[in-house]
C-alpha cells in the first residue's frame, strides 16, 4: 500500500502513464507529449510512489507495462473523460485548446487531406496538434479504446456505436508515364498493358481491383507495392499503368498523365468516422466541421487532370 495522498493525482499523471503505455518508451512519450525524457521520469517516479508499483519494466531494449499498470491505464481513460466533462465550459474557444487529436489514416487520405487540415487548426488553435497513425481496415475497437479520435477510410466499421459521415465519392483513373506511352484508348489496349497496385498486408486488394476481378477482367500485374507511396518509382521510366483514385493526381501522382478507366466500376467513397462518445463534444465536433471544410477547399481546388 502507498502513503501517498491520492490527491496528488492529477490529470497530467494519468495523460503520462497512458503516453507511456502507448508509446511503450520514455523517450516516445516524451516527444509525443512535447517534454523532457528526464520530465517524464520524474513524473513516472512520482506515479510510482503513488501507486506503489514500478509500473513498467525493461523488456529487451524497451520497456512494457506491468498489470497493475494495464488496469490503472482502463480507469485513467475513464477519469480523463470525466475530467474533459468537468472542465467543459458552455463556450467553446478553439484558442484556449491544448491537445493532441489522433487520426488514422492511409497514405492517400494523409497526403491528401491532413496537411491543410493541420493549417486550418493550427490557425484557430495554435496549441493543437495531430498524431496520423495508419487506418489499415479500421475496426471498431481502434475507436473504442481511446487510442484513436478519428479515421478516415472508404470502409467504415459496422456498429452501433460507431458514427460516420461521408465526405467526398472519387473516379478511378488510369495513371501513365506520358514520356514512355499514350493513354489506353480501349479495353483491349487496358489489357495489353501490364500493371502495378497496392497490396495491402497480407493480401487485401484495392477495391477497384476487387470490382475489376468480379467483372472478369484479368489484368497482368508487373508489381504490387503495400501502399500509394510506392506506385510513382515503378511507374515512371516505364510504360505500366496504375489504375487508382484520381485525386491522387493533387499530391502523389502529379507529373504523370491520367484517362478515365476504360471498365465501369464503382466510384470510391470516403467517410469520416468516431466512435458516439465524441457525438456532442465542442472540440470534436469543431474537429470534424474542420475536415469538412477541408475536403471542400480541395474538391473545389482545380479540375483533375
Amino acid at each position: 500500500m502507498s502513503d501517498f495522498d491520492h490527491l496528488q493525482l492529477d490529470g497530467r499523471l494519468l495523460q503520462l502513464l497512458l503516453a507511456v503505455i502507448e508509446e511503450q518508451s520514455v523517450t516516445g512519450a516524451a516527444r509525443r507529449l512535447g517534454v523532457t525524457q528526464s520530465a517524464v521520469s520524474h513524473l513516472l517516479d512520482k506515479l510510482r510512489q503513488i501507486t506503489g508499483d514500478p509500473l513498467f519494466v525493461k523488456s529487451g531494449r524497451g520497456i512494457v507495462a506491468t498489470a497493475r499498470a494495464e488496469a490503472l491505464a482502463l480507469q485513467a481513460r475513464v477519469l480523463l473523460d470525466e475530467m474533459r466533462r468537468f472542465a467543459a465550459g458552455e463556450a467553446f474557444v478553439p484558442a484556449t485548446l491544448a491537445t493532441t487529436f489522433t487520426i488514422a489514416a492511409n497514405d492517400f487520405q494523409r497526403d491528401l487531406l491532413l496537411p491543410p487540415l493541420l493549417q486550418r487548426l493550427r490557425r484557430q488553435a495554435p496549441g493543437v496538434r495531430l498524431r496520423v497513425i495508419p487506418s489499415d481496415v479500421p475496426g471498431s475497437e481502434l475507436l473504442r479504446d481511446e487510442h484513436c479520435q478519428l479515421a478516415i477510410s472508404p470502409r467504415p466499421p459496422e456498429a452501433g456505436d460507431i458514427l460516420q459521415k461521408r465526405l467526398f465519392e472519387d473516379d478511378y483513373r488510369v495513371f501513365y508515364d506520358p514520356a514512355q506511352r499514350t493513354a489506353p484508348a480501349r479495353l483491349d489496349d487496358y489489357l495489353a498493358a501490364e500493371h502495378v497496385t497496392v497490396l495491402y498486408t497480407p493480401r487485401r486488394m484495392l477495391d477497384v481491383d476487387r470490382q475489376l476481378e468480379a467483372r472478369g477482367v484479368a489484368r497482368r500485374f508487373a508489381v504490387t507495392v503495400p501502399s500509394f507511396a510506392g506506385i510513382p518509382a515503378f511507374l515512371r521510366g516505364s510504360d505500366l499503368l496504375a489504375t487508382l483514385p484520381g485525386l491522387l493526381s493533387r499530391g502523389l501522382m502529379q507529373g504523370f498523365a491520367s484517362c478515365p478507366l476504360p471498365a465501369r466500376v464503382g466510384r470510391m467513397p470516403m467517410y469520416m468516422i468516431w466512435h458516439l462518445k465524441y457525438r456532442h463534444d465542442p472540440a470534436h465536433s469543431w474537429l470534424r466541421h474542420e475536415l469538412e471544410q477541408v475536403v471542400a477547399e480541395v474538391l473545389n481546388n482545380g479540375t483533375q487532370a
